[in-house]
């Protein structure tokens, strides 16, 4: 069979994809109109990723199973925005690793809306003018984003679901060589992930602490003798030259992105509890509080403490545990927990992040 038959059966088979996807469509709009019928939400997270994991798990032959994932989060994004828009707060501008994590959730077809700080992405869902809200809480090299756990803290949010991702940080620059460099701007978390990787390349160059990555990025393709620190999208987006790929100091780089919303997730039999809970007075008070998850069977999997908005010198402990709120063990650690503490607030149940399996063909 010659190219130019080849080519017009690629088209034949493109044509058919494009039909199909009009049905699919029109089934959504169905679908639409059952979910204003049931007062259904429009987008259902849980039934997104049943769907992803059905369907490369399934295969498609000689097809790329995590290509499966790619082209149908952008088919599904495509089809919710036919139901509704889906409005997308996220820590901006484009460019940041906050925005691809958005991306990875959301898909293209989103409309993203872009925060200056994490407390005005929570400020954002809190008054409805986003429906999600996307912001890290910690990094594997770094800890704890503290930000964003003080907005957590403040409430009027749910954590709907988590998703972890690979951060590769990339030297950005149109700087013809390192030595050429006296500026390295970025992000402080992400200048921190690097600080052994600048203390041997570019130890005489000077820091320069920016509001995220994609800014840094920004200050970069104006300085000459500047350099950012960023994401590969960043410098897609400010046509700056990757001068080096993958800076960080650990290989294994990576950040854990919070959904926020409204509303909690439902069960999955697979999940996670974010709560906050502060102590009364008295000898062994903390010790006693974790006797309770002991008690009830919970596994802990992080415990940090932040300072008290209101009351100078106590705290506030922030924990991450094993279960859902509405499981038999957890309820039970939750009424213990009411009678040791001073006050215990759920900030959210979801599902467990599972990094996608995609077996051999």
């Amino acid at each position: 069979m010659s190219l130019d038959d080849l080519r017009k059966q690629i088209d034949t088979i493109d044509d058919r994809i494009l039909s199909l996807l009009e049905e699919r469509a029109n089934v959504v709009s169905h679908v639409a109109d059952a979910k204003k019928g049931s007062n259904a939400p429009y987008f259902n997270p849980e039934r997104e990723r049943a769907v992803l994991d059905r369907l490369a798990s399934k295969g498609a032959g000689k097809f790329p199973r995590e290509a499966i994932r790619a082209v149908y989060r952008e088919v599904m994004s495509a089809c919710l925005s036919l139901q509704a828009p889906m409005a997308v707060s996220f820590l901006g501008p484009e460019g940041t690793f906050a925005h691809i994590a958005a991306r990875q959730l959301f898909g293209l077809a989103a409309r993203y809306t872009e925060a200056t700080t994490i407390d005005n992405v929570f400020d954002a869902v809190r008054r409805g003018v986003a429906m999600y809200g996307v912001v890290p809480i910690e990094n594997s090299t770094e800890g704890s984003v503290t930000s964003a756990a003080d907005a957590l803290l403040d409430g009027g949010i749910a954590i709907r679901r988590e998703l972890v991702l690979d951060i590769s940080q990339c030297l950005l620059s149109f700087a013809p060589s390192l030595t050429s460099i006296q500026r390295v701007y970025s992000h402080p978390q992400a200048l921190a992930q690097c600080r052994m990787w600048l203390a041997k390349n570019l130890s005489s160059a000077q820091l320069v602490q920016t509001t995220s990555t994609s800014a840094a990025a920004r200050e970069a393709a104006g300085d000459p003798a500047g350099a950012a620190i960023g994401s590969s999208l960043a410098a897609e987006l400010h046509g700056l030259p990757i001068v080096r790929e993958s800076v960080q100091d650990r290989a294994e780089n990576a950040t854990r992105f919070l959904l926020l919303a409204k509303d909690d997730a439902p069960r999955t039999g697979d999940d996670k509890t974010t709560l906050a809970f502060s102590l009364r007075d008295g000898r062994g008070a903390l010790r006693h509080v974790l006797e309770a998850f002991d008690l009830a069977g919970v596994s802990l999997t992080r415990i940090e403490s932040r300072p008290h908005r209101e009351k100078a010198w106590e705290y506030v402990f922030l924990v991450d545990a094993e279960g859902h709120r509405e499981d038999e063990g957890f309820a039970q650690a939750l009424e213990i927990l009411k009678t040791r503490c001073e006050t215990v607030n759920v900030l959210g149940s979801y599902p467990r992040y599972r990094a996608p399996q995609t077996p051999d063909a």
